[in-house]
């Protein structure tokens, strides 16, 4: 078998050979007279009209020897195979003066290389519509061979790092993204239609709110400061448009977390952001029901899903659980109650791994120990104050807050407030969370002044709901690393 680099030297001198004939084997200009689709869909009319049809793609496979040859062309959106026939009078295309065009086709053209063919479309003796050529064109001359498309790429490495030739050798991973391109256009659709408005906030920041995660660090040198790239879509920007009148907002874009690899997890992904003054957090439910169901049955055309081990159905019953009893069910532990040191021996206990010693992070680990077992779709309610410092607090117990997580399949897929809109309460969270940083905690929320500035002038009673791309790659039951186009990778060394 050749090596790389022979395979490599071989389309090198065709590519010459092209050149010695005055063809530039990577034109600028094309002029497809149709789409392979529209051919496809329309070509027992097209064939009645007799008319000549010119198209463009990519040659997926090149097949026959001697007087007929078979290549099959794909343009992004379908494919067609077409007929060369050296009894008939084949042209290179705009250059008529280049003779023997059909035998320049077998001594130059690959598979993987983008040519313009021009011609009457038929039907061969197996009954294949095809497209007679009558002219030909090289329009990019490839000069690595691609993958054979029945074996395609093995490697995850070389798929990630390659994936311009997983997508194109694969109907399967096209429809995936295409299914998740309509994920975010009919959650956008969603919010528009009713009457939420489309914002950009900041990607950079000097304190990153929202959420609590590692972030990533830079440095602006102009302003000569560090700054991070933020962890949430936008959160305290838009509680900000709150106050400043535009009462209900979104955003979908992107947000960074320096922090490890999981299923789940990515260091960089898509999210959704909504806020709404005067909705409640029972309106919110209902809004954040709607908003899955309608995704669900546009996207994919139904409602019933299995991943990760779980089936739920969104139509369903929307369970509520309370996020302090699931614990003690399942644990024996009262989050509310209990010491650090208790914590920290029920987690030993379970083997399960935690960082940091705070009875935050030790909380936090306790309830994603028990949440495996839910399938949902559920809300979980009732969270402890310590790991919700931008919630409301709870009208009816003071350790606990007004929010909700979606839970499905054992994990949460959405996270929602009640604003905590007292700048007083909110400046004593701040301080919690500076504590924390202080103590080594990496993923505390950073204070930010300045907004709780913006809270003293006054903020409207606010939800807020923010989803992200987890939600699609648990409809499609894949990793999240494998719904991304292109997710980050190591450099070869």
């Amino acid at each position: 078998m050749a090596s790389h680099e022979e395979l490599k030297a071989v389309r090198l001198l065709k590519k010459e050979l092209l050149e010695a004939k005055g063809i530039c084997a990577y034109p600028s200009d094309s002029y497809p007279t149709h789409a392979i689709d529209t051919v496809v869909k329309n070509f027992d009319e097209l064939l009645t009209l007799g008319q000549s049809v010119t198209l463009v793609g990519r040659i997926l496979s090149k097949r026959g020897q001697g007087a007929i040859l078979f290549i099959d062309i794909f343009d992004g959106h379908d494919r067609i195979q077409a007929v060369l026939k050296k009894d008939i009078d084949i042209a290179y295309s705009l250059q008529p003066q280049i003779m023997e065009a059909f035998e320049l086709f077998k001594d130059t053209v690959d598979m993987g290389d983008f040519i313009e063919v021009t011609g009457n479309l038929i039907v061969t003796r197996s009954g294949q519509n095809s497209l007679e050529v009558t002219s030909w064109r090289m329009l990019t001359k490839s000069i690595i061979p691609i993958p054979d498309e029945w074996y395609g790429i093995k490697s995850d490495d070389d798929r990630f790092r390659k994936r311009y030739l997983d997508i194109l050798l694969s109907d399967e991973l096209k429809d995936l993204f295409k299914k998740k391109a309509k994920f975010w256009s009919v959650t956008r659709r969603f919010f528009e239609d009713r009457e939420f408005m489309e914002v950009e906030t900041p990607t950079l920041e000097i304190t990153t709110g929202g959420a609590e995660a590692r972030p990533f660090q830079t440095h602006h040198n102009d302003f000569d400061i560090d700054v991070y790239m933020r962890i949430s879509v936008g959160e305290l920007w838009q509680k900000r448009l709150m106050a400043a009148g535009f009462h209900q907002t979104f955003e979908l874009g992107r947000a960074y977390r320096n922090e490890g690899s999981s299923p789940e997890h990515l260091q960089e992904f898509t999210n959704l952001e909504c806020y709404a003054a005067f909705m409640n957090l029972e309106d919110g439910k209902n809004l954040v029901k709607e908003l899955y169901q309608k995704i669900a049955h546009d996207v994919f055309g139904t409602t019933q899903f299995t991943t990760r081990g779980h089936s739920f159905d969104l139509a369903g019953d929307w369970i509520e659980i309370d996020y302090v009893d699931e614990i003690k069910k399942h644990t024996g532990i009262d989050v509310l109650g209990a010491t650090a040191q208790e914590m920290e021996e029920k987690l030993k206990e379970l083997e399960v791994k935690f960082d940091g010693k705070n009875k935050e992070r030790m909380t936090d680990s306790l309830w994603k120990f028990c949440r495996k077992k839910i399938s949902g779709p559920a809300f979980l309610i009732n969270h402890p104050k310590i790991v919700a410092p931008l919630s409301k607090e709870h009208k009816d117990d003071p350790l606990k807050t007004e929010m909700f997580q979606v839970i499905i399949a054992g994990s949460e897929i959405g996270r929602a407030h009640a604003e905590l809109n007292d700048p007083i309460e909110q400046a004593k969270r701040f301080d919690i969370q500076n504590t924390l940083i202080k103590e080594g905690d990496d993923e505390a929320m950073m204070p930010d002044h300045e907004y709780v500035e913006m809270l003293e002038y006054g903020m409207p009673p606010v939800f807020g709901f923010g989803f992200g791309e987890r939600l699609f790659s648990f409809f499609v039951d894949k990793p999240i690393r494998e719904v991304q186009l292109f997710p980050l990778m190591r450099p070869k060394d």
